[in-house]
Protein backbone atom coordinates (compact mmCIF):
# COMPACT_ATOMS: atom_id res chain seq x y z
CA UNK A 1 0.00 0.00 0.00
CA UNK A 2 1.38 3.46 -0.84
CA UNK A 3 2.21 5.78 2.06
CA UNK A 4 -0.67 7.82 3.45
CA UNK A 5 0.30 11.32 2.32
CA UNK A 6 -2.77 12.77 4.07
CA UNK A 7 -1.20 12.01 7.49
CA UNK A 8 1.68 14.02 8.97
CA UNK A 9 3.18 13.00 12.31
CA UNK A 10 3.96 15.94 14.59
CA UNK A 11 4.69 16.62 18.23
CA UNK A 12 1.75 15.43 20.34
CA UNK A 13 -0.18 13.70 17.57
CA UNK A 14 -0.84 13.53 13.87
CA UNK A 15 -2.17 16.04 11.36
CA UNK A 16 -4.89 14.73 9.04
CA UNK A 17 -5.43 16.64 5.78
CA UNK A 18 -9.06 16.48 4.65
CA UNK A 19 -11.21 17.56 1.73
CA UNK A 20 -14.70 17.83 3.22
CA UNK A 21 -17.91 17.45 1.24
CA UNK A 22 -20.90 18.78 3.20
CA UNK A 23 -24.56 17.96 2.43
CA UNK A 24 -23.75 14.39 1.37
CA UNK A 25 -26.32 11.60 1.49
CA UNK A 26 -24.34 9.81 4.25
CA UNK A 27 -21.34 10.33 6.52
CA UNK A 28 -18.47 8.39 4.97
CA UNK A 29 -14.75 8.25 4.35
CA UNK A 30 -13.81 8.10 0.67
CA UNK A 31 -10.61 7.40 -1.20
CA UNK A 32 -7.70 9.82 -0.81
CA UNK A 33 -7.54 12.69 -3.32
CA UNK A 34 -3.88 13.59 -3.76
CA UNK A 35 -2.58 14.63 -0.34
CA UNK A 36 -6.03 14.81 1.27
CA UNK A 37 -8.51 12.24 2.54
CA UNK A 38 -12.02 12.90 1.23
CA UNK A 39 -14.71 12.77 3.89
CA UNK A 40 -18.43 13.34 3.34
CA UNK A 41 -20.84 14.56 6.03
CA UNK A 42 -24.59 15.09 5.86
CA UNK A 43 -24.50 18.44 7.69
CA UNK A 44 -24.73 21.69 5.69
CA UNK A 45 -21.83 24.17 5.67
CA UNK A 46 -23.83 26.64 7.78
CA UNK A 47 -22.95 27.92 11.27
CA UNK A 48 -20.05 25.44 11.54
CA UNK A 49 -22.45 22.47 11.38
CA UNK A 50 -20.27 20.60 8.88
CA UNK A 51 -17.17 21.18 11.03
CA UNK A 52 -18.94 19.85 14.11
CA UNK A 53 -20.19 16.83 12.15
CA UNK A 54 -16.64 16.16 10.92
CA UNK A 55 -15.18 16.23 14.45
CA UNK A 56 -17.94 13.98 15.79
CA UNK A 57 -17.60 11.53 12.86
CA UNK A 58 -13.81 11.25 13.23
CA UNK A 59 -14.09 10.78 17.00
CA UNK A 60 -16.55 7.91 16.44
CA UNK A 61 -14.37 6.26 13.78
CA UNK A 62 -11.23 6.56 15.91
CA UNK A 63 -13.07 5.51 19.07
CA UNK A 64 -11.85 8.51 21.06
CA UNK A 65 -13.27 11.59 22.75
CA UNK A 66 -14.08 14.71 20.72
CA UNK A 67 -11.34 16.52 22.66
CA UNK A 68 -8.68 14.49 20.85
CA UNK A 69 -9.97 15.68 17.46
CA UNK A 70 -9.23 19.38 16.88
CA UNK A 71 -9.92 21.35 13.71
CA UNK A 72 -6.90 23.64 13.44
CA UNK A 73 -7.13 25.00 9.88
CA UNK A 74 -9.83 25.49 7.26
CA UNK A 75 -12.82 26.52 9.34
CA UNK A 76 -14.47 28.19 6.32
CA UNK A 77 -12.90 26.04 3.59
CA UNK A 78 -13.48 22.54 2.25
CA UNK A 79 -9.75 21.90 2.71
CA UNK A 80 -9.17 21.23 6.40
CA UNK A 81 -6.38 20.23 8.74
CA UNK A 82 -7.33 18.25 11.83
CA UNK A 83 -4.98 17.52 14.73
CA UNK A 84 -5.50 14.07 16.21
CA UNK A 85 -3.95 14.36 19.68
CA UNK A 86 -2.10 11.31 21.00
CA UNK A 87 -2.33 9.29 17.76
CA UNK A 88 0.44 7.94 15.54
CA UNK A 89 -0.21 7.64 11.77
CA UNK A 90 -0.17 3.84 11.92
CA UNK A 91 -2.83 3.88 14.69
CA UNK A 92 -5.08 6.07 12.55
CA UNK A 93 -4.63 3.91 9.45
CA UNK A 94 -5.42 0.78 11.45
CA UNK A 95 -8.63 2.27 12.89
CA UNK A 96 -9.75 3.71 9.56
CA UNK A 97 -8.63 0.72 7.44
CA UNK A 98 -12.13 -0.68 7.01
CA UNK A 99 -13.55 2.74 6.10
CA UNK A 100 -10.98 3.85 3.49
CA UNK A 101 -11.46 2.32 0.06
CA UNK A 102 -8.26 0.80 -1.35
CA UNK A 103 -7.43 2.20 -4.77
CA UNK A 104 -5.19 0.03 -6.92
CA UNK A 105 -2.59 1.93 -8.93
Amino acid sequence: MPPATFLRETYGGTLLLIKLQPRASANEICAPLGDELKIKVTAPPVDAAANEALVKFLAEKLDCSRGKVELIRGHTSRHKTVMLHGFKPEDILQKLALAIPIVEA
